[in-house]
């Protein structure tokens, strides 16, 4: 398996392709969300909604073998296509991994210009959601 870094630098070569086109990355974006697995229909619940999004997000997560396995969905594709991104880099990893990673792809990409302010609320909400589920499962893992 890739490292997170590793990850990242894929993230940004495939973003590096788009260039600065600003249509094509949001068109790119909403692809993404595509990638996702199914959700769960009785998942989609208010407690596993991400507070501070504009969008309804849903995300929940599990431990398998000691790594965190998440799955999430939205109701608008530009924002299922970023919480996949988030997925991608930090799937079925240790709860350590996610709580130490550097998500500097976000910034190297210029997801903030693509976005908007109010979508990089919603993204900052989403990764906090993401390491706060890493550092419950890391908790019960030391408990």
């Amino acid at each position: 398996m890739s490292s997170i870094k590793d990850i990242q630098e894929e993230i940004v070569s495939e973003f590096e392709i788009l260039g600065d086109d600003k249509e094509s990355t949001i068109f790119y974006i909403m692809e993404l969300g595509g990638s996702l697995e199914e959700f769960p229909e009785n998942e989609r619940k208010e407690e596993n909604i991400i507070k501070g999004c504009q969008s309804k997000v849903w995300l929940i997560a599990d431990e398998v073998n000691g790594k965190i396995h998440y799955q999430a969905d939205s109701n608008t594709d530009i924002t299922k296509g970023l919480i996949s991104l988030l997925i991608r880099v930090l799937n079925n990893r240790r709860p350590e991994e996610i709580l130490s990673a550097d998500l500097n792809f976000i910034d190297r990409i210029g997801m903030g210009s693509i976005i908007g302010s109010q979508r990089s609320n919603g993204l900052s909400a989403m990764i906090k959601q993401m390491k706060l589920y890493a550092y419950a499962f890391q908790t019960k893992q030391n408990a």
